[in-house]
């Protein structure tokens, strides 16, 4: 059984015991997070489908890390005029693994 979760402006596929990365929640390690945007949930011809969410579905999750994706590159230029900026950015990121769907 799977189900189509919203979490901070993002859509994810999720199942029981999957660990994903996803964009940072402001809560400690070890916390369990509810998520109630489901757009889906099911498999085959069990499928539910919300307009636009699931009414009385959940997706429950439990915090396991926090920590920053790997460094992108941004670079400026324009040509024949001496200008080069190059600038660094790293997203932080929370794993979280789901420990339920309702």
């Amino acid at each position: 059984m799977y189900a189509l979760v919203k979490m901070a402006g993002k859509q994810f596929k999720v199942s029981t015991n999957q660990v994903l990365r996803v964009p940072l929640i402001g809560q400690a390690v070890g916390e369990t997070v509810e998520f109630d945007q489901v757009m889906a949930v099911g498999e085959g011809a069990d499928m539910k489908l919300g307009t636009p969410y699931v009414d009385g579905a959940s997706v429950k999750a439990e915090i396991v890390g926090h920590g920053r994706e790997r460094t992108i590159r941004v670079f400026k230029k324009k040509r024949r005029k001496k200008y080069r900026r190059t600038q660094g950015h790293r997203q932080p990121y929370t794993e979280i693994r789901i420990t339920g769907i309702a």
